[in-house]
């Protein structure tokens, strides 16, 4: 941690190739294997005087331009032009990621007391390969059969 920022990288249903977690117990695995966090949150955040980054809050897929209120469980993301994610969770904050925080409380993007700040855990339902500046896009009910 942080995650840094690379030009392209494939994702495979155990999650970003080359990336790893450190604890395995409460991340990774195929239910959590890509995490995504909207570029907007992090702006927002970093308004409120935090100093946070793209990356420094876990997140291996930084979005920008999606609704992240209509990011939730269920929903389905195609990412460039093959990969499709199943988002599964919100994610949890944890003590690793307090150094992004001006108040080291990272609980200031726990979906309990901040809904709609958190970050979101996927399961990957399409592998391929996605690259900065890919388009992400909300796939619809009859572009997932």
């Amino acid at each position: 941690m942080p995650k840094l920022p690379i030009a392209e990288s494939y994702v495979l249903v155990g999650g970003l190739d080359g990336d790893w977690q450190k604890n395995r117990k409460h991340h990774g695995g195929p239910d959590r294997a890509v995490c995504l966090y909207a570029l907007e949150r992090i702006d927002a955040l970093r308004a409120e005087g935090h100093p946070i980054t793209p990356g420094a809050v876990g997140e291996n897929v930084t979005t920008c331009g999606l609704d992240w209120s209509q990011v939730v469980p269920g929903v389905r993301l195609q990412l460039g032009a093959r990969c499709v994610l199943e988002i599964t969770s919100f994610t949890e904050p944890c003590r690793t990621i307090r150094h992004a925080f001006a108040d080291g409380r990272s609980e200031r993007i726990g979906q309990d007391r901040h809904p709609g700040w958190s970050r979101v855990y996927a399961r990957v339902i399409t592998e391929g390969a996605v690259r900065t500046d890919d388009a992400i896009t909300f796939l619809s009910p009859t572009q997932l059969r």
